[in-house]
């Protein structure tokens, strides 16, 4: 019943997308962050879903008679230098088997996170999707937390197989990156049903991150945690969530998970964050002997035979770092961080022009939780794997889409010139043309 369900979905939303193809973004964001149809045991659960959308989405914006346009800006020149990186370091790649694959899956991410861009036209259309990506995740968020406090936190809340967030790790720092979306639509929500909602959902996937017991995903929410609270315009609401998920937590989990969560300030005792700091060691020292790195899949046996201190102890990278280090060497690694700094001063535009303007207070929150959600990226991927996920990049995009629905991008390009950052663009244009949509 499931892969009918899931196939009837896409397959019937295929015609809707090639009269508005900006609906094909939302439907691969279904697919690429709830993955649905890996909660199927049939033929839908290998069925190529989303290839067959991002065909249908690109062959829609070709035939569309919709404006193409894309916003050029500082933050997608630097995204698009970040992946010609990659694609160089490729052809280097000690692996190359291996890297190519992987490149296959990166580049057909990034084409995506490009037509965003350029198919998502207004405000109401950017909200949508911050809707899907915050329902998508927040599926596991909700079962998750659900799971945990019917067990009593004695087992681990794992992602839907074979994907980005399959394992404990990765769910659990998804989630946290999506809370502070949640938070986002919660302010906007006008409906109580909606915002009790949002709320429950805020909560349950908060208990569900720390139900994966994952020492990464505890770090990502205390300073997720600390900086919703700092961004939060409504400080005390904020505050009443947190002490419920605290309280929560703090009657619910047991012994165990103390046990494994001491174990951040005794890593010299623990075998897997002793493996860590081994592969850490080895990207470090790839990256000063490769300007390229040693290209994607580079933690092998025989790359920590020749570059580890410990030759024996072959682990993961387990940072976005460290990974990212070691496969496109330090000149990738700059172009990464480059991009999240990049995101966090457009991001910071975004408040400063908007947070006193009625009209577009919506995009000083948006703006204020997507910088919240970076900084629950930024804490956590310090201890996990997720440099290629896509969401990371897709909050880029919104910010960048926010500043220009806003006007604050035209504002932006009017006081600098006609740039990297593109002609003007002005507030007429957003989503305020439409009368059904209120403006916050």
């Amino acid at each position: 019943m499931r892969d009918i369900l899931v196939t009837a979905i896409v397959f019937g939303a295929i015609p809707f997308i090639f009269k508005r193809p900006w609906i094909g973004i939302l439907l691969w964001s279904w697919l690429g962050y709830m993955n649905p149809h890996r909660l199927t045991w049939g033929f839908a659960s290998t069925f190529p879903f989303a290839f067959i959308t991002a065909i249908v989405v690109i062959a829609a914006f070709v035939f569309s008679r919709e404006k193409k346009e894309m916003v050029w800006t500082r933050e997608t020149v630097v995204l698009l230098m970040f992946i010609g990186w990659m694609l160089f370091t490729t052809f280097f790649a000690l692996y190359p088997d291996l890297a190519w694959v992987q490149w296959d899956k990166v580049w057909k991410i990034q084409l995506m996170v490009f037509l965003t861009v350029m198919l998502i036209q207004n405000r109401q259309q950017l909200h949508w999707l911050v809707w899907v990506i915050a329902a998508s995740i927040g599926y596991y968020g909700v079962k998750g937390g659900i799971f945990t406090i019917m067990t009593g936190g004695n087992f681990r809340v794992w992602g839907p197989d074979g994907t980005f967030i399959g394992g404990n790790n990765e769910i659990g720092l998804a989630l946290i990156i999506t809370i502070p979306l949640m938070r986002y639509l919660h302010l906007q929500a006008e409906k109580k049903w909606v915002r009790w909602g949002l709320a429950a959902a805020m909560v349950l996937s908060a208990v569900a991150a720390i139900g994966t017991q994952s020492r990464g995903a505890l770090l990502a929410i205390l300073a997720m945690g600390f900086f919703l609270w700092l961004k939060s315009r409504q400080k005390a609401v904020t505050a009443i969530y947190v002490v419920i998920a605290v309280a929560v937590l703090a009657m619910l989990m047991p012994q165990s998970w103390y046990d494994r969560m001491d174990t951040i300030t005794n890593y010299q005792e623990d075998g897997s964050a002793r493996g860590r700091i081994n592969a850490w060691h080895t990207g470090f020292n790839l990256a000063k002997d490769r300007v390229t790195g040693g290209g994607f899949e580079t933690f092998q046996q025989a790359v920590f035979r020749q570059y580890a201190p410990d030759p024996f102890m072959v682990h993961d990278a387990h940072s976005i770092y460290f990974e990212v280090m070691g496969e496109h060497g330090f000149i990738g690694l700059s172009l990464f961080l480059l991009m999240g700094l990049l995101a966090w001063i457009r991001a910071q535009q975004v408040i400063k022009r908007c947070k006193n303007d009625p009209e577009n207070k919506w995009a000083s929150d948006l703006a204020a939780m997507v910088q919240v959600s970076l900084i629950g990226y930024a804490a956590g991927g310090a201890f996990l794997g997720l440099a290629y996920f896509d969401l990371p990049y897709h909050l880029m995009i919104i910010i960048l889409l926010t500043a220009k629905f806003s006007g604050v991008l035209g504002d932006v390009t009017q006081l600098a010139g006609k740039g990297v950052d593109g002609p003007p663009i002005h507030p007429s244009a957003s989503w305020e043309k439409s009368p059904a949509w209120k403006r916050k």
